[in-house]
């Protein structure tokens, strides 16, 4: 069997699959982020680390004890996982929800910085990826940059830490330096952000198919035989994509969960032209496959279920809820209107803007709870469609759409965005495609003949709603010029609070 694990934002998971992609046991336990009023995010590499180990010795016990044939690793991107040359952190690792980069950014927008990476690499720059969190390290912690040995990400830490490998997958190097096509740095883009003295931080990726074995520490530390043959990616969003079983060129992968992902297969790389003054802002990102003449198009909102639990948990109710809070109320939230943009480091896609926040608006003494959920729900479903309009620029076609992540398991959820994409939604019964596509990636680096159809989970097809098709058509447009009004007033703020007043 193989042991797929994703080591996500909030839980690490664990599932045992047989060679024709049955699943034989599941284990997981959650994970903990450290969040500080001043926006910073942080986890602890060695709670991690221990999180691994737990539901890997859990979910072999739980399979039978059958031979493990490889350990295959996924888990969240970006943020940055500083560590020296024995794989121990020299700081604790930054998460991708991060935002003491959020000043670096800006000012790379009002610069051209933002655009000149873009234009190297088709990668749009926020927070908490690599090139602003080593601008912001250099400038308030230089010691951390001197000590380490390799500024990397959550699935090459452990690899690092199993395997006494440095390393990286392309997929997890795709933002924000990497030319996918060729995939390789691009040193100019490196410069572009004065990152140059910190190239030695960045450990080249590993090529497709690349096979790591667990050292002695390794073994000790998931309770495999040592010589267990470990893969390190493609990180979460793509090993989602991967366990869809999508791989044709317009196939298309939602992944409601903490974060909103939105991407698109593709067999070409293209992207916009930031000089173009009609042309959408740079934002999203390309990233690698284990195949390399295919990339996706992603664009990866900064918060998805994240945004539901933070209003459920202030209505104090639990996910529980959700059903009986929907229930009753219709497409339109009785007037109410979300802007779901709740990170306090902005958002990443489909546009770039460190100072956007959230919003509920329409509300009146006479609202139910329920229309506040629902305006919610359909906020996210409707940045799910802004993101798709920008992923799907890079294709010719539209196919087959699949959701997964927790948020897709909610019936009325998964209805609003059928109904809101104006599109077929397959709805795996399995929500955890990352730990299925690590493994069948995996699968394939042993050798292995995988057949996509064959490992897909059973799943279920929404469709949409023709009786929604209007209100969610005219919902949509309300919902973008709600977002232009919105950043002009972000930026009216921020130039007002620079000014020492609040605006008017």
């Amino acid at each position: 069997m193989i042991v797929g694990v994703d080591v996500g934002t909030s839980m690490t998971k664990a599932d045992a699959y047989d060679e024709q992609g049955n699943k034989l046991a599941s284990a997981e336990r959650a994970s903990r982020l450290e969040q500080y009023p001043d926006g910073r995010v942080e986890q602890d590499l060695e709670e991690i680390v221990a999180s691994v180990a737990d539901v890997v010795r859990r979910v072999v016990a739980g399979a039978g004890d059958r031979e493990v044939r490889a350990l295959a690793l996924t888990g969240q991107g970006d943020g940055m996982w500083l560590r020296d040359a024995d794989g121990a952190a020299v700081r604790p690792p930054i998460s991708w929800l991060d935002d003491r980069a959020g000043d670096v950014v800006r000012g790379w927008q009002d610069d051209g910085t933002l655009a000149e990476v873009y234009r190297r690499t088709g990668a749009g720059l926020f927070p908490g990826c690599h090139a602003p969190l080593l601008v912001a390290l250099g400038r308030d912690e230089p010691e951390s940059l001197e000590r380490a040995a390799v500024a990397g990400y959550c699935v090459d830490a452990l690899v690092q830490r199993l395997c006494g490998e440095i390393t990286v997958d392309a997929s997890d190097a795709s933002l924000p330096f990497l030319d996918v096509v060729s995939r390789r740095y691009d040193d100019a883009a490196i410069a572009a952000c004065g990152d140059t003295a910190y190239r030695g931080l960045l450990a080249d990726p590993a090529p497709p198919g690349a096979l790591f074995a667990l050292d002695r520490r390794g073994a000790e530390i998931v309770g495999l035989p040592e010589g267990t043959p470990v893969t390190g990616g493609p990180f979460d969003l793509p090993a989602c994509a991967v366990g869809a079983g999508l791989s044709t060129p317009g196939d298309g992968l939602v992944i409601i969960g903490t974060t909103l992902a939105c991407e698109v297969f593709t067999d070409r790389v293209a992207p916009d032209d930031p000089d173009d003054a009609d042309g959408p802002e740079p934002a999203g990102m390309w990233l690698c496959t284990p195949d390399e003449g295919m990339w996706l198009r992603a664009m990866p909102a900064m918060v998805g279920t994240a945004g539901l639990d933070w209003l459920l948990d202030f209505l104090g109710v639990g996910i529980e809820a959700l059903p009986a809070l929907l229930e009753g109320t219709r497409p339109g939230a009785g007037g109410v209107s979300a802007l779901p943009f709740l990170a306090s480091s902005g958002e990443r896609a489909p546009f770039v803007d460190t100072r956007a926040r959230g919003q509920i608006e329409g509300v009146t003494l006479s609202t139910h709870r329920g229309d506040v959920v629902r305006a919610v729900c359909e906020g996210i479903a409707y940045t799910a469609k802004h993101c798709f309009e920008r992923a799907a620029s890079s294709v010719d076609r539209a196919g087959t759409l699949v959701a997964c992540g927790g948020g897709s398991q909610s019936g009325p959820w998964a209805q609003i965005f059928a109904d809101v994409l104006e599109r077929p939604l397959v709805v795996p019964d399995d929500p955890g495609l990352g730990t299925r596509g690590a493994a069948m990636t995996a699968a394939r680096a042993l050798g292995d003949d995988v057949d996509p159809a064959a490992w897909a989970a059973p799943s279920r097809t929404v469709e949409p709603s023709a009786d929604a098709h209007t209100c969610y058509a005219d919902g949509y447009l309300r919902y973008r010029a709600h977002v232009d009004t919105a950043r002009g007033f972000w930026a009216r703020q921020a130039q007002g609070f620079r000014r020492g007043h609040s605006p008017a």
